[in-house]
C-alpha cells in the first residue's frame, strides 16, 4: 500500500468515527428530552410525597419503578386515574401490584 492509500484509509476511518460520535450524541440528547418530558408529566400526575416515594423506589428497584412510571403516565393520559395521585393512593397501587406477584420459595430436601 502506498502512503496515499494509507492516508485515505485513515481519513475514511476518522470520518466514520466522527459520524458515529455525532449519532451517539444525538441519541443521548433525545433520551434526555424524553426523560425531561416524563418527569414533567409525573410532576403533574403525582403529589410531591408520591414523587418522593417513587424516587425512593427507583433507587431500590429501578426497572420496576420505570415500568410503574410509564403505566401511571399512560393511565393519566387515558383519563383512567384521578390526578394528582397522593402518596396513599400510590401505596395502594404498589400493594395491588405486589399482591399480584407470587413469591416462590425454594426448599431443599
Amino acid at each position: 500500500m502506498s502512503e496515499e492509500e494509507i492516508e485515505e484509509l485513515r481519513r475514511r476511518r476518522l470520518l466514520q468515527l466522527r459520524r458515529r460520535l455525532a449519532e451517539e450524541q444525538q441519541q443521548v440528547q433525545v433520551q434526555e428530552q424524553i426523560e425531561i418530558q416524563k418527569q414533567a408529566l409525573l410532576r403533574r400526575i403525582l403529589t410531591p410525597d408520591a414523587r418522593s416515594r417513587l424516587t425512593n423506589l427507583k433507587m431500590v428497584k429501578p426497572e420496576f419503578a420505570q415500568q410503574l412510571e410509564l403505566q401511571l403516565i399512560q393511565l393519566a393520559q387515558q383519563g383512567k386515574i384521578n390526578i394528582p395521585i397522593t402518596d396513599e393512593q400510590l401505596k395502594e397501587i404498589l400493594v395491588r401490584i405486589q399482591s399480584g406477584r407470587r413469591d416462590l420459595k425454594i426448599r431443599r430436601v
